[in-house]
C-alpha cells in the first residue's frame, strides 16, 4: 500500500476541528460549569461540548490504524514494535513537557495533567507487545478490554492499598498525590484505551482491503455500533455508569440519554463516538473533503501549536480588555480565581474557534509540504 486513504485524512482533520472548538470553549466561555451537567446547561452549551466527545475515541483509534498502514506500507521489513515504543515514548515525554507548558504557561511541572496524548503513548508501547499475536488474537484481546472493563467500575484505588495509584493510572484516572508537590493526574486512564488502540489497529487490516473503502461495509459496521449503543443504552442494564433519565423536557431526556461517561470512557461511550466515525468514513470514502486532510496529515503538530495559540490569545484578549491576565496566563483554565464574569457566550465562542482555525491552516499547510521535501529527516516522521 502506497497511497494514503482519503477517508481517514477527512475524519482526522474533523476530530480535529472539533478538538480546537471544544479547547476554544475552555479557555473563552463565560459558562464556569461543566456543560454536561443538565442541571446548569443548555441545548446548545451541551452540544457544543458533547459533539467533541468523537475526537479523542477517534484520535486513538485511529493511531492503531494508522501503525497497521504504516507496517504495510513498509511490508515484512517494517521494524513497527520498535517505531511504536520510539513514538510512544516521545509523546509521553512531550506530554510532561512541551504540552503541560501549552496548558499552564508555568515553569513548575510538576502537576502533570495526563489526557489524550498519554493514552496514545502508553497504548502505543502496549501494541508494539500487541502486534507480536496473530491479528485475530489481537482484535479479540481489544474487544474484550472494550466490552468488560465497565465491570471493574466499582473497584476504587483505596480498596487496593499500595496497588491503588496504579489501579488509577489503569481504569479510574483518580488523582495521585506524590508528595512535595509532585502530582499526576491520569484522567486518561489506559483502559479501555489499550483495546480501542488494538481494536484500530484490527481496522487497518479492514480499511486496507479495497472492498471496504467503497462505503457500504463501513456503513453498515457505523450503523450496527449505533444500534448497539442505542438498546445497550435504553435498558440501562449495562456499558456506563452514568443512568439516563427522564425529563419534564424531552429535549433533557435526549441529551440524558446520549450524555455518557468519558472519564474514564464507558463502552457506550465508545459505542457512540465510533458508530458515527464509521458513517462519516462511509460517506467521505474514496474522496479529499476541502481544508480537513490538512489538518488530518498532521496531527501532532497541530495538537501542539494549537494549545499555544489558543492559550497565547487568551491571554492576549484578556489584556486588551483589562481581564485577568495574570490568572489566564499563570494555570490557564483549571484556575479556581477567575472572575465570574470572566468569557464570553457562544457566539463569541464560536467566533474566536474560527479565527483559531484561519490562522492554524497555512500553518499546517506549510508543515505538511516541508515534510514531503525532507523525506531525509528521519525525525519528521514521528510528528
Amino acid at each position: 500500500m502506497n497511497q494514503r486513504i482519503p477517508a481517514l485524512d477527512n475524519l482526522r482533520g474533523l476530530v480535529m476541528v472539533l478538538m480546537t472548538l471544544d479547547h476554544t470553549r475552555d479557555f473563552f466561555s463565560n459558562a464556569h460549569f461543566d456543560p454536561t451537567d443538565l442541571d446548569k446547561t443548555s441545548p446548545a452549551l451541551f452540544m457544543t461540548r458533547w459533539i467533541t466527545h468523537f475526537c479523542a475515541a477517534v484520535f486513538v483509534f485511529l493511531a492503531g490504524t494508522s501503525a497497521y498502514l504504516w507496517a504495510a506500507k513498509r511490508g515484512p521489513d517494517a521494524q513497527l514494535g520498535e517505531f511504536l515504543v520510539k513514538r510512544g515514548l516521545l509523546l509521553v515525554v512531550l506530554v510532561a513537557t512541551v504540552e503541560a507548558f501549552a496548558w499552564n504557561f508555568l515553569a513548575d511541572l510538576r502537576q502533570l495533567d495526563a489526557g489524550v496524548l498519554w493514552a496514545i503513548g502508553w497504548s502505543m508501547i502496549a501494541l508494539a507487545g500487541l502486534v507480536k499475536l496473530p491479528l485475530a488474537w489481537l482484535v479479540v484481546f481489544g474487544g474484550i478490554m472494550v466490552a468488560t472493563h465497565n465491570l471493574f467500575d466499582g473497584i476504587k484505588p483505596e480498596h487496593l492499598g499500595e496497588f491503588g495509584p496504579w489501579w488509577a493510572v489503569l481504569h479510574t484516572g483518580d488523582d495521585i498525590d506524590f508528595g512535595a508537590g509532585w502530582k499526576l493526574n491520569p484522567y486518561y486512564p489506559l483502559v479501555p484505551w489499550i483495546g480501542v488502540m488494538a481494536l484500530g489497529y484490527g481496522f487497518g487490516g479492514l480499511i486496507s482491503s479495497p472492498g471496504w473503502q467503497s462505503g457500504r461495509r463501513l456503513a453498515g459496521l457505523g450503523t450496527a455500533l449505533i444500534l448497539g449503543f442505542v438498546a445497550l443504552r435504553y435498558s440501562n442494564f449495562y456499558g456506563d455508569p452514568k443512568p439516563w433519565r427522564s425529563y419534564p423536557d424531552s429535549t433533557f431526556t435526549l441529551l440524558s440519554f446520549i450524555n455518557c461517561h468519558k472519564y474514564p470512557p464507558s463502552l457506550l461511550y465508545l459505542l457512540m463516538t465510533l458508530g458515527p466515525a464509521m458513517l462519516f468514513l462511509a460517506a467521505s470514502s474514496g474522496r479529499l473533503l476541502p481544508i480537513l486532510p490538512v489538518f488530518g496529515k498532521t496531527p501532532l503538530f497541530y495538537y501542539l501549536i494549537h494549545l499555544y495559540l489558543i492559550h497565547g490569545l487568551a491571554v492576549l484578549i484578556a489584556y486588551w480588555t483589562d481581564g485577568p491576565v495574570a490568572a489566564i496566563a499563570g494555570g490557564g483554565i483549571w484556575r479556581k480565581d477567575l472572575p465570574e464574569d470572566y468569557g464570553y457566550g457562544l457566539p463569541g465562542v464560536y467566533a474566536i474557534w474560527l479565527l483559531v482555525l484561519l490562522m492554524l491552516y497555512p500553518v499546517c499547510r506549510w508543515f505538511e509540504a516541508f515534510k514531503a521535501a525532507r523525506p531525509d529527516w528521519r525525525w519528521l516522521r514521528y510528528l
